[in-house]
C-alpha cells in the first residue's frame, strides 16, 4: 500500500492504522492512557474503569480513523482524551441512575429475590447475538461463555496478535450493545 495522497494528520494517522495498526495502537496507548488513567481515578472511578473507558475511547477512534470520519484538530491523544472524558461522563451518570448497593455477605436471599429466566430471556439473547453473525458470535461466544484466554482466541480466529483480537471483540460487543440499545430505545418510546 503506499502513502496517502491526502497529506492531513487523520489521513496520516489513517494509514500508520492500516498499516502498522499495532504500532500505531501501542504508541496511542502509550501517549494519552495515562492522562485517561488520571482523570477516570480523580472522578471516582477505578484502575479497571480506566481501562475499560479507554479501550472504549481507542475503538471509537479507530472506526473514525478508518472510516474517515475523523477530523483532527488537535493532537490524536488529546482527541482520545476527549473521547475518554465524554464516555467517563456518560458512565457515571448511568452509575447515579442505577446505584450499585453492597451486596449481602449471604447471597441466598439474592438467589431466591432472582427473576428466573425464562426460557423466552435466554432466546432474546442468543437472537441478538446470532444476528452479529458468524464471526462475532464465534469471538464472543470463546471469550464470555466458554472463558478463552485472548490468546487462543487470537490464534484461532486467525487473528495476528491478541491485540486485534481484542479490538474485534470490543467492536463486536459494541455492535451487540447497539443493537440490544435500539430495541430498548424503541420499546420505551411506545410507551
Amino acid at each position: 500500500m503506499t502513502a496517502p495522497s491526502d497529506t492531513s494528520p487523520a489521513a496520516s494517522l489513517r494509514h500508520a492504522l492500516l498499516i502498522h495498526r499495532e504500532q500505531a495502537l501501542t504508541q496511542l496507548y502509550r501517549r494519552a492512557f495515562p492522562s485517561v488513567s488520571r482523570h477516570v481515578l480523580r472522578h471516582g472511578g477505578s484502575a479497571e474503569d480506566a481501562q475499560d473507558v479507554f479501550q472504549d475511547a481507542l475503538v471509537v477512534f479507530y472506526e473514525q480513523a478508518v472510516g474517515e470520519t475523523l477530523t483532527l484538530t488537535a493532537a490524536p491523544s488529546t482527541y482520545l482524551m476527549g473521547i475518554s472524558r465524554n464516555l467517563w461522563r456518560h458512565e457515571l451518570r448511568r452509575r447515579a441512575r442505577l446505584p450499585h448497593e453492597a451486596l449481602p455477605d449471604d447471597p441466598g436471599p439474592l438467589a431466591a429475590e432472582a427473576a428466573p429466566e425464562t426460557e423466552e430471556t435466554s432466546f432474546a439473547v442468543l437472537d441478538y447475538v446470532e444476528r452479529l453473525g458468524v464471526r462475532c458470535k464465534s469471538l464472543l461466544l470463546a471469550f464470555y461463555y466458554f472463558q478463552q484466554p485472548l490468546t487462543q482466541i487470537a490464534a484461532d480466529h486467525d487473528y495476528r496478535s491478541v491485540r486485534s483480537a481484542t479490538v474485534q471483540k470490543f467492536k463486536c460487543l459494541e455492535r451487540l450493545r447497539e443493537s440490544v440499545r435500539a430495541v430498548f430505545r424503541a420499546e420505551t418510546i411506545e410507551y
